[in-house]
């Protein structure tokens, strides 16, 4: 390929890539400040929404994400009391997600996410474009040497780093409390003086 083209191709790839990153972002942002949730647990709630009683499994499938990732984000939506846990009525065995009253009242006013709109996009596409678009973006992910690694939900990870930076706030409060105040060296050549 000419270079000239494969510097355009190039181009118009990396400038896709941050539209969309741009989208997802953008559209996490608003998610967060109108309902307090992430784009991915905001995501989540509008997928048990339309589907109550999803297996983790079939969470995870339609989210188009791995299952341990989903697991994480439940998780989160069930310590704040918007999803809860149950067996399946057909299957005592399998555990089964759905929303609760807190959490349908929640996805009523909440925004639609960027996330949807690209799981659905990706869906609609046909499937050689999307066949490309896999080979790809698996290609890209082998050259960046990110291919092993387990990928969270979009930007859920901001969330886990929100939590522990909220946890360590108070934690190096106490500590300057319970630590003697430094005395500058002015103050201590005053003391000095004085004693």
């Amino acid at each position: 390929m000419h270079s000239g083209a494969a510097e355009r191709d190039g181009f118009v790839a990396v400038e896709a890539i941050r539209k969309i990153v741009r989208a997802l972002r953008d559209s996490a942002h608003v998610a967060q400040g109108q309902t307090g949730l992430t784009g991915a647990q905001l995501f989540v709630l509008r997928v048990l929404a339309e589907h109550p009683g999803l297996s983790i499994n079939a969470l995870a499938e339609r989210t188009m994400t791995h299952q341990s990732s989903v697991s994480v984000v439940v998780s989160r939506l069930v310590d704040r009391g918007l999803v809860a846990r149950a067996t399946a009525p057909e299957d005592r065995r399998r555990l089964v997600v759905a929303l609760t009253p807190r959490g349908r009242l929640l996805h009523r006013k909440a925004p639609a996410v960027a996330q949807e709109l690209l799981v659905t996009a990706v869906r609609k596409l046909a499937s050689e474009p999307r066949r490309g678009l896999a080979a790809g973006l698996q290609a890209l992910t082998d050259a960046l040497g990110a291919s092993d690694e387990r990928a969270s939900m979009f930007f859920e990870d901001d969330e886990h780093r929100l939590e522990t930076a909220k946890l360590a706030k108070p934690f190096r409060a106490s500590r300057a409390r319970h630590q003697p105040a430094r005395q500058t060296l002015k103050e201590k050549r005053t003391s000095q003086v004085h004693a």
